[in-house]
C-alpha cells in the first residue's frame, strides 16, 4: 500500500499503522523506538502483520475510514455483496500492558470475514514460539510474549494463524492483542468494549480543553494535527517522537531512510510551541521536566536528539533481513545525526523556554541554571560551522539558519532577564547579539540578489531562511525578506510545493545520492511568510493546495513527491503537523501575526 493508505492508533507510548484493507503492518512495543513485532511495512508478510476484512469470497464493493471525531479511535467500513462490515481499531492508554483491541461489527446483511496475524520480534527477524493458553495464543522469543484473545478460533500453520468466520447484523466480536515481557507473569485481560468509551472519552476531554482560534474551515485539520502530535508524545517522560516510524524513504527506491522514533530538540519545541499555543500547558511541564533530566550534564554534551526517556547513545546500524518498503533499502535503526553539531537547536530550544514562561508555566530554578550553562557554551561556538537544520552528512558549513537561531538564543534569554528578572551578563549579551546580527547581515546575504543564502558565502537558497520573520530576526514586510521570499518562489519551487535547497547542489550539500520530494513543512512555511507579509489570498491558495495533500484521515508524512503524486517519507510526521497547525493561526488572526511573535513585543 503507499503511505497515505495508512492511518496510525495509538495509545502515547507507542503507535501502530493500519492499512486500509485492514492490516496492521507496523507496531513497536512496549515503545516507540522498540523492536517491531509487526514489521512488513518494511518488507512482507513474513515480517509480521495482523490483517482482519472481508474474506476472500466477499470481495468489498467500496472502503471508507474515518476517525471518531475527536479521537484517535480509527474506524473502516467495507461495503459487499452479502452487507457491510465494520472493524474499529485503538490502542486504550496505557494501564500495566499495552493491549491493541480490534472491534468488528457487522452493520447489515451477512459478510464472512477473515483474520490473518502472524507474529515476529526484533523486526520481523526472530520466529516465535506459539503456543495456546487458556485459550488465547500465546507468541514468546526472547524478552518478548504477546498474547491474542480470539473470539473465534485459529488455525497454525505456516508459522501463522487463520480463521473465516461468518457475522451477520448486529454481531459484534473483540480481539485484543497484549505484549509483555516474556519474563512476567500473564497480563490481565482489559474489557475492551469499556477500554473502546473510555478511550473515547479520555480523548474527547483531550480535545474540548483546546483555545486555539483558527477559522472554522480549517478547525478538523488542526485539530486532527493536535491529536497526531499528542500520539507521538511518550507520556511517562513528555518526550515527543518525529515520527511513528523507520526508513519510509524521501525517494522511492532510494537510500534516504533514516530512523524518526526519536526526540529531536527542533522538533519537540515546534511541537511544544504548537501545543502550548492551544493551551496544553501540562504537555510543556512534561516536556520541561524531560529536557532538564535528558541534558543534564556539562553543556558541551548537549545532544540535538536523545531517546524517549532520554537515552544518548542511538548507535545507528541496518537491518539486512528487510528489504524496505517498496525496495527503498537499507532499513536503518537508531540515527548517527545524532552526534552532529547543529547550532539551531540552542535557538529553539532557549525560545521554547521562553514562551513556556511567557505562557503560565512556573520557572524553576534549574532551568535557568541550565539555560545559563548552554549560553556560555553558544558564546564560544556559535561562529563555528555546523551541519545545521538538514543535518547535511556532508562537510560542516555556516549555515545562515543556525546563526540566526544562535541570535534567537541570545535574545531569548535577555528578554528572559528583561521580563522576569532572571539574572544574567546582562551587556555582554546585548553586545553578543548585536554582533551575530550585524555578522549575518554582512555575511549571509546577497545584496546583489536581494535575498538570504544558504551559507556564508554561498549562492544557494535554503527553505529554512522563511522562517526570518517568525523569529523576529527581520520584520516580516523588510524588504531582505520579502526579497528572500521571491528568489526562494524563483529558485525552490517544483510543481508548486517548496524544495528544502536545491536539487542540482543537493548531492554536494548532505553528502547523498538520490533525489527526494518536496519537504510539506517547507511549502507551510512559504504560505505563513506570505502571510505575514501581506499576501493573503496567495497564502490562503498554497495552504488549501497543502491540505489536500493529507490522507482521508487528516494524515501527513515528511515529503510529497510530485512525479509520483504521492506521501513519502516518515509518517505521520510532527514536522509536517506543526507548521499546518501555526500556518491555520496565523491565517486567522488580524494582521497575520503568529501568536509567538505577539509574546516577543
Amino acid at each position: 500500500m503507499r503511505i497515505e493508505d495508512y492511518a496510525i492508533i495509538g495509545d502515547m507510548q507507542s503507535a501502530a499503522l493500519v492499512g486500509r484493507n485492514g492490516s496492521i503492518d507496523w507496531l513497536c512495543l512496549p515503545r516507540f523506538d522498540s523492536p517491531a513485532c509487526f514489521a512488513s511495512l518494511l518488507g512482507d508478510e513474513r515480517n509480521g502483520h495482523w490483517w482482519i476484512g472481508p474474506a476472500s469470497g466477499d470481495h468489498p464493493l467500496s472502503t471508507r475510514r474515518r476517525y471518531r471525531e475527536d479521537t484517535l479511535i480509527l474506524e473502516t467500513e467495507w461495503d459487499t455483496e452479502g452487507g457491510t462490515v465494520r472493524v474499529t481499531d485503538f490502542m486504550p492508554p496505557r494501564q500495566a500492558n499495552p493491549d491493541l483491541v480490534r472491534v468488528v461489527e457487522c452493520l447489515a446483511g451477512s459478510v464472512e470475514m477473515g483474520t490473518h496475524i502472524r507474529i515476529r520480534f526484533d523486526y520481523g527477524r526472530i520466529v516465535p514460539w506459539v503456543r495456546r493458553n487458556d485459550g488465547l495464543l500465546q507468541a514468546i522469543g526472547g524478552p518478548d510474549s504477546a498474547w491474542l484473545r480470539s473470539p473465534v478460533p485459529l488455525q497454525g500453520g505456516d508459522y501463522a494463524h487463520k480463521a473465516t468466520f461468518r457475522m451477520s447484523a448486529g454481531d459484534r466480536l473483540a480481539f485484543v492483542f497484549t505484549w509483555h515481557p516474556s519474563h512476567s507473569p500473564k497480563p490481565d485481560e482489559i474489557d475492551p468494549l469499556a477500554e473502546l468509551v473510555e478511550t473515547e472519552a479520555i480523548w474527547k476531554e483531550w480535545v474540548s480543553r483546546c483555545v486555539l482560534h483558527t477559522e472554522d474551515r480549517w478547525r478538523e485539520a488542526v485539530v486532527r494535527s493536535l491529536i497526531t502530535l499528542k500520539a507521538l508524545t511518550y507520556s511517562p517522560t513528555g518526550g515527543i517522537v518525529a515520527a511513528a516510524t523507520t526508513s519510509l524513504p524521501e525517494d522511492i527506491g532510494g537510500v534516504r531512510n533514516w530512523d524518526y522514533r526519536y526526540c529531536w530538540l527542533r522538533d519537540a519545541t515546534m511541537t511544544l510551541d504548537a501545543l502550548i499555543g492551544a493551551g496544553y500547558i501540562d504537555e510543556a511541564r512534561d516536556w520541561r521536566e524531560w529536557l532538564l533530566r535528558a541534558i543534564a550534564g556539562r553543556p558541551q554534551d548537549l545532544q540535538i536528539m536523545y531517546g524517549v526517556a532520554g537515552e544518548r547513545r542511538l548507535p545507528e546500524m541496518e537491518l539486512p533481513w528487510l528489504e524496505g518498503y517498496e525496495d527503498s533499502g537499507p532499513v536503518r535503526i537508531g540515527n548517527a545525526a545524532v552526534n552532529q553539531l547543529q547550532l539551531d537547536v540552542y535557538g529553539e530550544v532557549m525560545s521554547c523556554l521562553y514562551l513556556s514562561q511567557e505562557s503560565g508555566l512556573a520557572s524553576i530554578s534549574r532551568t535557568w541554571a541550565i539555560q545559563r550553562s548552554l549560553m556560555d557554551f553558544l558564546e564560544s561556538h556559535w561562529d563555528e560551522p555546523d551541519e545545521g537544520l538538514w543535518e547535511v552528512r556532508g562537510p560542516r558549513r555556516h549555515f545562515v539558519h543556525s546563526k540566526v537561531m544562535a541570535w534567537v538564543a541570545t535574545d531569548r534569554v535577555i528578554r528572559q532577564v528583561e521580563k522576569f528578572g532572571q539574572t544574567g551578563p546582562l551587556q555582554r549579551w546585548r553586545a553578543l547579539r548585536e554582533r551575530i546580527h550585524a555578522e549575518i547581515m554582512h555575511k549571509g546575504y546577497d545584496p546583489a540578489r536581494n535575498t538570504f543564502t544558504q551559507s556564508y558565502g554561498s549562492r544557494e537558497l535554503d527553505a529554512a531562511l522563511l522562517l526570518i520573520p517568525q523569529t523576529g530576526f527581520l520584520p516580516p514586510t523588510d524588504p531582505r525578506v520579502t526579497g528572500t521570499i521571491d528568489a526562494i518562489e524563483r529558485e525552490l519551487m517544483s510543481d508548486g510545493f517548496v524544495l528544502r535547497y536545491p536539487l542540482a547542489q543537493q548531492n554536494a550539500v548532505d553528502g547523498l545520492a538520490g533525489g527526494e520530494g518536496a519537504f510539506l513543512a517547507c511549502s507551510f512555511w512559504l504560505a505563513e511568510a506570505r502571510a505575514m507579509a501581506g499576501r493573503h489570498e496567495e497564502a490562503v491558495e498554497l495552504f488549501e493546495k497543502l491540505l489536500a495533500l493529507r490522507n482521508d484521515v487528516g494524515l501527513l508524512s515528511e515529503e510529497y513527491d510530485p512525479r509520483y503524486e504521492r506521501l513519502v517519507g516518515n509518517f505521520p510526521q510532527a514536522f509536517s503537523h506543526v507548521p499546518l497547525i501555526h500556518t491555520a493561526h496565523t491565517l486567522s488572526r488580524p494582521g497575520h501575526t503568529p501568536r509567538y511573535t505577539d509574546l516577543l513585543r
